[in-house]
């Protein structure tokens, strides 16, 4: 029997054991399993905590999750991808904001291989902001850019993030993948774009500039990006022209990266056992996490809560510009306090029935879920990139200083999702393309 206040009640103490600090992949399991407790009472909430990690789990999909994550921590922990950093520092140099420039390209590149925004700024902040502070680079700049530029990594295939949505909202893994190129490329377009007009504002931003170097040195440094390359044509090669399914292409894109490393002479058995901690990790909690929000969407369902929550949100919003509007201000509030991958679980249950009952495409509106999460990844008062550029830099700049930085970046990203909303087939274009 549905009882929509039993629902609304174990939200409510969802969010409250969210705002005191318990890990969100705990709170889900336990206010789901004690709704279903108290509305179908011990068996039925002993069964769903039996079944549904199971139902879950057993998506074959599911697998490329940490052979993406294993690609991602080999090339972060191996340096793979600092030859895309030099080669666009040696071709910018000479523009203004060159070396911020060549960090946003060096990030798309890292996004490539690896999915991840923490790990994206986290390399490039250790191969780029040094390179800028050496060139008198503001520090404000410096460190925002590359904040900023992390977030590509969730847009760029191989998404984390464009995974677990497209298992849970059931679209295919490779359409969402191609969306998400064109709203990746599209956002370190505009980021170029920020970069190109603060420094043309304040020339001291960005002081200094090398036009000395050579088409010779331009092109000797085009041989440093061959790992990345590499790794990029072997992992979307197989994936877009069908050799391979999304999971078999992230086994092939770890292979590859191990095979580049050792080639390389990068790869030493402790990076690669580290590597290998970090990818079981991060799997367990991003799997402990979906089974909770897996078992959420059985619980809001069965109590009716779901369907109640859902209605009244289009019966208040029906128009879909003002829809679209209080989605946008709602994951930019969550985007404060919780981390992506959380946020976008936790309210998936609720805000996808609308998305479909609005009639709009679950694959444009995935990949504009994920431009709003990533935007969440650089707002205060959590920021969790500006918090590893931070941990990067230590005391050399303030926390403040870098989130001033970030604010005319965050202006881009809500220009750039104002665009992807007004014209969808920006997203769309690609995958019906090459569908």
């Amino acid at each position: 029997m549905t009882d929509p206040q039993i629902g609304l009640t174990g939200l409510a103490i969802l969010i409250a054991l969210i705002a005191v600090r318990v890990p969100i992949g705990i709170a889900l399991i336990g206010v789901s399993f004690g709704g279903l407790y108290v509305l179908m009472g011990p068996r039925v909430a002993w069964g769903a905590m039996s079944i549904v990690p199971y139902q879950f789990t057993s998506s074959w999909i599911l697998s490329s999750i940490p052979m993406f994550l294993f690609l991602g921590f080999i090339s972060y922990h191996t340096q793979l991808t600092r030859g895309m950093f030099n080669a666009a520092r040696v071709w910018l140099a000479g523009l203004p904001g060159g070396l911020a420039i060549a960090a946003i390209f060096g990030s798309a590149g890292f996004a490539a291989v690896s999915g991840s925004s923490i790990a994206c700024s986290a390399a490039m902040g250790r191969i780029a902001i040094p390179e800028m502070m050496k060139h008198k680079y503001h520090p404000e700049l410096a460190t925002s850019t590359v904040a900023v530029a992390g977030t590509i990594g969730a847009l760029i295939p191989p998404s984390i993030i464009l995974i677990l949505y497209g298992v849970i909202a059931q679209i295919s893994i490779s359409q969402l993948f191609l969306g998400g190129v064109v709203a990746g490329l599209l956002t370190a377009l505009g980021y170029i774009i920020v970069v190109l007009v603060r420094v043309w504002l304040n020339p001291d931003l960005a002081p200094e500039r090398d036009t000395s170097v050579s088409l010779r040195e331009k092109i000797f440094a085009l041989r440093e990006t061959w790992p990345i390359f590499l790794i990029m044509i072997g992992i979307f090669g197989g994936l877009f022209g069908g050799v391979f399914t999304p999971t078999e292409a992230g086994a092939v894109g770890a292979s590859l990266a191990c095979l580049v490393a050792i080639v390389s002479g990068q790869m030493t058995l402790d990076r690669f056992l580290t590597a290998a901690r970090e990818t079981l990790t991060t799997t367990a909690a991003l799997l402990i996490i979906a089974i909770g929000a897996s078992l959420l969407t059985r619980f809001l369902a069965l109590s009716g809560a779901g369907d109640f929550l859902s209605e009244g949100i289009l019966s208040v919003a029906t128009n879909p510009v003002l829809l679209m509007v209080g989605i946008v201000v709602v994951y930019l509030l969550m985007g404060m306090f919780l981390e992506p991958i959380g946020s976008m679980l936790l309210t998936l249950p609720i805000i996808l029935p609308v998305v479909d009952a609005s009639g709009w495409s679950l694959l444009w509106f995935g990949i504009v879920l994920t431009k709003l999460l990533e935007i969440g990844m650089i707002t205060p008062p959590i920021g969790m990139n500006v918090f590893v550029i931070k941990s990067v830099v230590g005391e050399l700049v303030k926390i403040s200083a870098i989130f001033r930085g970030v604010v005319w970046f965050i202006v881009m990203d809500l220009i750039l999702v104002a665009i992807l909303c007004a014209y969808p087939d920006l997203v769309l274009w690609l995958p019906a393309l090459l569908n």
